[in-house]
């Protein structure tokens, strides 16, 4: 029997909504889009980071693709920092320790692409 196809989604600006994360002040998520649109492989999810924000170091057990969208940011990558802006794109392997943290004025967001299932993620304590 043939797999069914899902139909297209488009999801409208307004229409997604953002919740806190408890680990990052200033810090909040979206799931843009998932396996409720119909996505069979992907969730899309948007993170903005305000002025300050951190989010702290965590590994996660599966890969992720992270795109830059708006500002700029700091993006940790096991021992090491690089400055990102928007149109800036990342792959972050299964099992990577990273960090991101908005050191400008003005908030920055980027886009998480994951595939579906458990992300994973397990928060590092600080040294």
């Amino acid at each position: 029997m043939p797999k069914t196809q899902p139909e297209p989604v488009i999801k409208r600006a307004e229409d997604v909504e953002y919740e806190t994360l408890s680990v990052a002040d200033g810090a909040s998520k979206a799931v843009i889009l998932d396996e409720s649109d119909g996505a069979p492989n992907f969730r899309m999810r948007r993170y903005r980071l305000e002025p300050g924000a951190e989010v702290p170091k965590h590994t996660n057990g599966i890969e992720h693709e992270v795109h830059a969208v708006t500002g700029e940011y700091v993006v940790g990558i096991e021992d090491e920092e690089h400055s990102v802006s928007a149109g800036d794109s990342i792959l972050i392997p299964a099992g990577t320790v990273h960090w991101f943290r908005n050191e400008t004025d003005e908030e920055s967001a980027f886009v998480c692409m994951v595939p579906n299932g458990d992300a994973g993620i397990e928060l590092l304590e600080e040294e």
